[in-house]
């Protein structure tokens, strides 16, 4: 059964720091492309970070550039989103992706984590 576990979300006040967490269960993670999305109230989700399967190449939204840093540990099958300096406008839920192959066409989603921004 292929799972993905969001946690870290929570309340912050702006500037301030959290640290996101997928673990994913039920498939080879090494071998799957993982992704951060978010989805803000009213707005369509949106890529925010994404990491290839053995961490040799990262790209950022150019929202959150400079703040965010994505990374995976393929012997915990766990996937990571610092986000520092945070912003009002990064509230969002954040779901956790992972996306097989092109032939395989495997795409599992995490139920995704709240965070807030605010004073």
């Amino acid at each position: 059964q292929v799972q993905l576990v969001e946690s870290g979300g929570g309340l912050v006040q702006p500037g301030g720091s959290l640290r996101l967490s997928c673990a994913a269960s039920g498939f080879t993670f090494s071998m799957y492309t993982m992704n951060w999305y978010r989805q803000a109230p009213g707005k369509e989700r949106e890529l925010v970070a994404r990491i290839t399967r053995f961490g040799g190449s990262t790209n950022y939204a150019d929202s959150v550039k400079g703040r965010f840093t994505i990374s995976r540990d393929n012997a915990k099958n766990t996937v990571y989103l610092q986000m520092n300096s945070l912003k009002p406008e990064d509230t969002a839920v954040y779901y956790c992706n992972a996306v097989g192959s092109m032939a395989s066409g495997l795409n599992y989603w995490g139920q995704g984590t709240q965070v807030s921004v605010s004073s």
